[in-house]
């Protein structure tokens, strides 16, 4: 798991897997995180080639712990599997998912926008 802050982004970089295990790290890794408002929190899933039903609760939980602390948390570089268990969850249309992470940027104009929504 890579963590990294700059600026108001807060990017978790989860690998492999986000089963039982893997979304307990998750979990941690998250809880670790004092939330600011403003911030946004990116959960890149571009190492994340599995994902079961128990590695949904991070996501899920990650949502709920942002979105109550003012934060936007958003998905990128979903790959084929994960993607399919967010749509057949209907997750999908509950998180911000975007195809890579520079595309969380410009999808905005004003990239300010972006951190402070």
């Amino acid at each position: 798991m890579i963590l990294t802050q700059e600026r108001q982004v807060i990017l978790f970089k989860p690998q492999a897997s986000i089963d039982l295990e893997g979304g307990k790290t998750l979990s941690e890794q998250m809880a670790r995180v004092v939330p600011q408002a403003h911030q946004l929190w990116v959960i890149d899933l571009a190492e994340v080639n599995f994902m079961d039903s128990s590695g949904l609760v991070p996501l899920v939980k990650g949502l709920k712990a942002a979105r109550q602390s003012g934060c936007r948390l958003v998905l990128c570089n979903v790959q084929a599997p994960v993607r399919l268990i967010l749509e057949l969850t209907q997750l999908d249309s509950v998180f911000e998912i975007f195809p890579t992470y520079e595309d969380i940027f410009t999808t905005v104009k004003d990239k300010s926008l972006v951190l402070a929504a």
